[in-house]
Parts: C-alpha cells; sequence; structure tokens
C-alpha cells in the first residue's frame, strides 16, 4: 500500500467526511455533522485523520486526546478497500500521535453488534475492559 496518504483532515474536507461515513463507518453520532466536525478540526486540527489513495477518501480515525486520555472513534474504512491495512496505517499514525503528545493508553469505543470491527480492534492489539461501561447523556436535543 505503498500509494496510502495519511494527512489531518482539513475544513474543505469536512463534507466528503461526512458523506463517507455515510458509506463506511457503522453507527451514528450525535455529532456526526458539519458543525460537529468543524468544531473538532478548529479545536484540534490534526485529531481527524485521514486515508486516500490515488486522491480518494478511503478510511478516517478521529484521535481525541484531551491531556490525560487518548480516545479513538469514527474508524473507518471503505467496505471495498478493508482487509488492506488501511486500518492499520490510521491507527499506527493515530497511536504515533498520542506518543507525541504524552499519552499511555489508547481506547476506543466500538459498537458491541459491531463483530466486524471487534477482530479489526482485537487483531490491532486493543481488548475490550469488561469492568467499564459507558454512561452517557445527551446535552442538546438532537
Amino acid at each position: 500500500m505503498t500509494d496510502l496518504r495519511i494527512r489531518a483532515a482539513t475544513p474543505d474536507d469536512l463534507d466528503t467526511v461526512l458523506a463517507f461515513w455515510k458509506r463506511a463507518a457503522e453507527g451514528t453520532s450525535i455529532s456526526d455533522d458539519r458543525d460537529g466536525v468543524e468544531r473538532l478540526v478548529a479545536r484540534d486540527p490534526e485529531a481527524l485523520i485521514l486515508a486516500e489513495l490515488d486522491g480518494e477518501l478511503v478510511g478516517t480515525v478521529i484521535a481525541g486526546f484531551d491531556g490525560w486520555r487518548c480516545h479513538l472513534y469514527r474508524l473507518a474504512v471503505h467496505p471495498q478497500r478493508r482487509r488492506r491495512g488501511i486500518g492499520s496505517a490510521l491507527l499506527t499514525a493515530a497511536e504515533e500521535r498520542f506518543v507525541r503528545l504524552g499519552g499511555r493508553r489508547g481506547d476506543a469505543m466500538v459498537l458491541v453488534r459491531n463483530k466486524t470491527a471487534q477482530h479489526a480492534w482485537r487483531a490491532a492489539g486493543y481488548a475490550p475492559e469488561e469492568k467499564w461501561r459507558r454512561w452517557v447523556k445527551p446535552l442538546a436535543a438532537g
């Protein structure tokens, strides 16, 4: 995969990213809109990492670091491009970012029903922590 380009998203990429997530990402998020992704890129310009092949967006990951913890979201690879190392390249870029920032451990949000993603995360060295539960409270009407 020598032609794979990994780079941070820019504001010009956001509409393409949102359309890509509708095709390639499992599930939706309350932040999957232009305003949400725009805020992310404005606040942390290196957090949204893209993979491109021949100028086409083929993968994404959000590598968010809040100064305390390293969070991974929206690892998505184009369905017809999976199992070619794109997800691994994105995770490597995210993990390298975390190390540069002083992060010590990455965590990922993975849907319980998404068995394909669970296999991919496990293959990348991640494991579920059964002793934890995610607790959420919507802060805005959606």
